[in-house]
Formats: structure tokens, C-alpha cells, sequence
């Protein structure tokens, strides 16, 4: 009988701390390399691994962790490109730099802002300014900008008058600081804060947002792609792996694609059958005759190595979706490829009392477990619930 695999605690809270900093089905991953700490990454369909200077211990393995963030965000930026051996280098020469002159920073940012009277900006940046200077100069100095803005802002209370007043100092000094090449792009301010550093909600695009977008694109090939992902809930990379099959009542879609589970390694996800939520225009359901279609093998458009990378980088291009990014950053949302999926979640739940649908069918159609479902779509509760409790108020 074999023997059971222990990991120690302080692995699991490393491995936590990653992936809280990660997309959903990012596929990086740690581990123990002749004592040292070793990083795995499984995108595009390459492997790539580099042995980290950490030493495989609770602290190594800690600033391991914070480093990895950092690597993470420069690999889909420009600077790493996707080359894993790229971003470590650029991460490590950032890291490295000792020699920057925060105090001249700050005197040269003093001089950005002529309009701040001296006693302005001694009231209203520098404190806050002193206070990240402290944090840049630390041996557990912030990894991005997220954290640095969360614990430059620790000292007033949150939502505060002068919280406020300091949360927009220091986000205008790093935005200077960034474009101007004064400090690593990692350190780019954050629009929204949290105490906790909480994950970005989701938005979910509305019907009449979906037909919007896809009036105003002229290719064929992604307005199916659109149409795809927005009837049937898919993750972007699900749109390679769809098929025709014969069932008992007639021909049914499935998704092929088996998604790597959470927990035990190499638990992946089962071939699932799909099902609709046709797109509403006001006048009724409409009906692309997508299972027709994909049986027909229209084509696809092009989207790279990474198809949530390929469509999101082409979706930028479109005046209308920039719109709808900014009604998303207004909401204090973000929107991105998913959001075609976050909308399917969000018309299950509203149509579930006519359709009789419980949690567990849309889960089941959308590939996750109920807990997955409840943890990043609990908030759409059924327009039928908010209904039976607006009765109270009809006289």
C-alpha cells in the first residue's frame, strides 16, 4: 500500500497566497527542487520551469511566494512577453535596484505639482508619500501597487475624509512615478482598494450589451465566437473544444475541454453537454442555430496561444467595448472575456424560477461545483426572489 503525501501547512498557505493573486485557471505551480524552490508553467500549451534562488523552508518559500506574484504580472505584461526565464530576469533587475533616490523622487514630483501650495502638499502628500517610502525601502517591501497603496493608507481610517485626500496623492505620485519609468510598472496604481485585497468582482454583460458589441464587429468569425460564449456560459478556451453528439432526444453540444481541478493534482473536470440561454432583444428569444453551426464546423477566428489573451487583446481594439469598461470601472466591476459568462450565470439565476432551474443545474451546465458557483456567483440571486418579497409592499 502506498504511502500518503504529507504537505506541511506553511506549503498549503504559500500555494493560497499564489493563487488568491492568479486567474482562475492559471496553471502555475511550485515545487521542491533539490532543496530549492522550483516554479512550473503550463500556458499556451509550452511547459516552462526555472529553479528560484529560495530555499525550500517557511520563509524561503514565503518570499518565494511574493516574488512569484511579481513574475505572474510581468508575464502577461509586455516586459515578460510570456517567457518565464524573460520575467524572472526583468522581476530579479527591478528587485534589485537599491539605488533609487526616494527622496529626490518625491522633490521631483513636488515639482509635477505647481499648483499644490507648500502646505498643501505637506498636508496632503506627504504624509503619505513618507509613509510608501518607508514601505519601498523595507526588506518586505510591497509586491505591486495594490499593496503598497493598502498599507501606505493603513494609518487613516478606510473611507475616511483623509483617507481619501492621501489615497489620491499617492495614486497620482505612482501613476507619475510608472509613466515616467521611475519606478517598475508593478508598482501602477489601483482604482479600487480594498482591506482585504479582495478578488475583482465580475461584470456580467447585459443582453443588450452582447447585441451591441456584436453589431459593431465587422468580422463573422468573432461575432460567432461572441455568440458562443455569451448562449452557453463558456470559458474562453472551451470555445476550441466544442462537438456535435448524437443524444436520445436529438443532437446535443458538448465541451470537451477538461479544466484542472483545485486539490488533488491532475483532478480535471468531465466532458459536459451544454445547454442554451438564448440572447433577448426585446421582441423575444433569439435563435443563431449555433448547434447547427458548430456541427457545420463554421470557423473560428484566430486567437493565439492563449484564447482569453486573443480575445481580450481584440475586444480592446472595439470604441464599444471601451464603453462598457467604463460603465464596469464606474460600478467598481471588471470586465474582461469572462464577462460573457458571468452574463450567462446571471440570466440562469434570473430565469431559474420560469425555468424551474435550482443552483445545482447551472452549476452542473457550467462545469463547477455548487461551492465554486456560490463563491463567484452567489450575488446574482433570482429576479423571482426579489419578487416575492416586493409583494409585501403592494397595498
Amino acid at each position: 500500500m502506498p504511502s500518503k503525501i504529507y504537505t506541511d501547512d506553511w506549503v498549503k498557505s504559500a500555494r493560497r497566497m499564489i493563487r488568491s493573486e492568479m486567474a482562475a485557471d492559471a496553471k502555475w505551480y511550485i515545487s521542491n527542487r533539490k532543496g530549492s524552490v522550483q516554479l512550473e508553467v503550463r500556458d499556451g500549451g509550452k511547459y516552462q520551469s526555472r529553479v528560484l534562488n529560495y530555499e525550500w523552508t517557511e520563509k524561503g518559500l514565503y518570499e518565494a511566494a511574493r516574488r512569484i506574484i511579481v513574475i505572474y504580472k510581468n508575464f502577461y505584461s509586455e516586459i515578460g512577453q510570456q517567457s518565464l526565464a524573460k520575467s524572472c530576469d526583468v522581476t530579479e533587475a527591478i528587485s534589485s535596484k537599491g539605488n533609487i533616490d526616494y527622496d529626490q523622487l518625491i522633490k521631483d514630483f513636488r515639482a509635477y505639482c505647481p499648483t499644490a501650495s507648500d502646505a498643501t502638499f505637506d498636508k496632503c502628500y506627504v504624509p503619505v508619500l513618507n509613509h510608501a517610502k518607508r514601505l519601498l525601502t523595507s526588506k518586505k517591501k510591497p509586491v505591486d501597487g495594490s499593496e503598497l497603496m493598502v498599507k501606505s493608507l493603513e494609518q487613516w481610517k478606510h473611507g475616511g475624509r483623509m483617507w481619501n485626500i492621501q489615497r489620491r496623492a499617492i495614486s497620482k505620485f505612482l501613476e507619475w512615478a510608472v509613466i515616467r519609468g521611475k519606478l517598475s510598472n508593478v508598482y501602477a496604481p489601483v482604482k479600487i482598494l480594498s482591506n482585504n485585497a479582495e478578488k475583482s468582482i465580475g461584470y456580467a454583460l447585459e443582453d443588450d450589451q452582447i447585441l451591441q458589441l456584436i453589431a459593431s464587429e465587422k468580422s463573422k468569425q468573432w461575432q460567432y465566437a461572441y455568440q458562443l460564449l455569451a448562449v452557453y456560459g463558456l470559458r474562453p478556451i472551451e470555445l476550441k473544444h466544442l462537438v456535435v453528439k448524437k443524444g436520445v432526444h436529438g443532437k446535443e453540444l458538448w465541451c470537451m475541454y477538461r479544466k484542472s481541478m483545485g486539490g488533488t493534482k491532475g483532478q480535471k473536470t468531465e466532458p459536459r453537454q451544454l445547454a442554451p440561454l438564448l440572447v433577448e432583444d426585446g421582441k423575444g428569444l433569439i435563435n443563431w442555430n449555433l448547434l447547427e453551426r458548430v456541427e457545420k464546423k463554421e470557423e473560428l477566428p484566430s486567437f493565439g496561444d492563449v484564447v482569453s489573451g486573443g480575445i481580450g487583446k481584440h475586444l480592446s481594439r472595439s470604441k464599444t467595448w471601451q464603453k462598457f469598461k467604463k460603465e464596469a470601472i464606474d460600478l467598481g466591476e471588471e470586465i474582461k472575456p469572462y464577462s460573457f459568462r458571468h452574463r450567462f450565470a446571471k440570466v440562469a439565476h434570473a430565469r431559474s424560477v420560469q425555468l424551474n432551474l435550482t443552483l445545482k443545474d447551472i452549476a452542473f451546465v457550467m462545469g463547477h461545483t455548487t461551492e465554486v458557483h456560490q463563491q463567484n456567483y452567489g450575488r446574482f440571486i433570482p429576479k423571482g426572489t426579489f419578487n416575492k418579497f416586493a409583494k409585501q409592499l403592494v397595498s
